[in-house]
């Protein structure tokens, strides 16, 4: 059995109050959340300017998280952005480099697409969708980072679905993200389904994506790029993980005017 998730690619309305003590924190974290989703609009039309090597390895696990099958892949990774008619579309491209050898024993693996553009709970074509609630912050690496978590709200538009047997099904993803205040910069972010999908056979979904700061020869600004992305699935018999890692970011565009000239 094979599973596939991939994403497809919501003003937050502010409200400025008296500065009270609750009233100020509430409006601060309105602040956060427009830095953030200014922010991700700005990233994404960085992120589908890029390429990079993407390594994945699938491991199917057997009692007490025993790896039973493992293999790995290598592609040539981009993500293509649309826009057509407001409805907003994220399709990600692989070319094999070095695929992974066929399994002779016919053993399913987990098939993951999409969950490096979990960053797209913020964006605003999504985020009316989710209600965010502000965490503790917490101190990672000596830098004070804003924890903010979101849910799903029932009926709404949804940004991930699980395919299964021809159908779709929409995820009512929740979770949480670590955010650098002062930039609205997505450094982490995680995010589960609780027990939503059972009626399909879907007992766990749990995804986790780590962002890096990526540095581009003659840009002012340094954007940060999902690094690592790991989903780990379950379901009553199986026990699916997939980790995906990026790497060697170019952009392309620059690559191709940089041929020209040489021509």
């Amino acid at each position: 059995m094979r599973r596939r998730h991939q994403f497809w690619p919501a003003a937050l309305l502010v409200a400025c109050f008296a500065a009270t003590p609750a009233l100020a924190a509430s409006h601060d974290f309105d602040d956060l959340l427009v830095r953030t989703s200014q922010q991700v609009s700005n990233f994404l039309e960085q992120f589908s300017d890029v390429k990079c090597t993407e390594k994945v390895t699938q491991e199917k696990l057997g009692k007490e998280g025993k790896v039973e099958l493992k293999e790995e892949s290598t592609y040539d990774y981009l993500v293509i952005l649309t826009n057509a008619g407001g409805e907003l579309s994220l399709d990600e491209s692989r070319l094999a480099v070095r695929e992974a050898k066929s399994d002779k024993k016919n053993t399913s693996l987990l098939v993951s697409n999409g969950f490096a553009t979990l960053f797209l709970v913020f964006h605003p074509y999504y985020a009316q969708s989710f209600r965010f609630t502000a965490q503790e912050d917490e101190v990672v690496d000596g830098h004070r980072l804003s924890k903010v978590s979101f849910r799903h709200i029932p009926g709404t538009r949804s940004m991930a679905a699980l395919a299964l047997r021809g159908r779709e099904y929409p995820l009512e993803l929740s979770g949480t993200a670590w955010i650098d205040p002062p930039t609205g910069v997505i450094t982490k972010i995680i995010a589960d389904i609780g027990d939503t999908m059972q009626d399909v056979g879907l007992k766990t979904l749990h995804s986790e994506v780590e962002y890096a700061p990526v540095p581009f020869r003659g840009m002012k600004v340094t954007y940060w790029f999902p690094a690592q992305a790991s989903v780990d699935v379950e379901t009553p018999r199986q026990h699916w993980r997939n980790t995906h890692h990026f790497m060697d970011y170019k952009r392309f565009s620059v690559d191709t005017e940089e041929q020209v000239a040489k021509q």
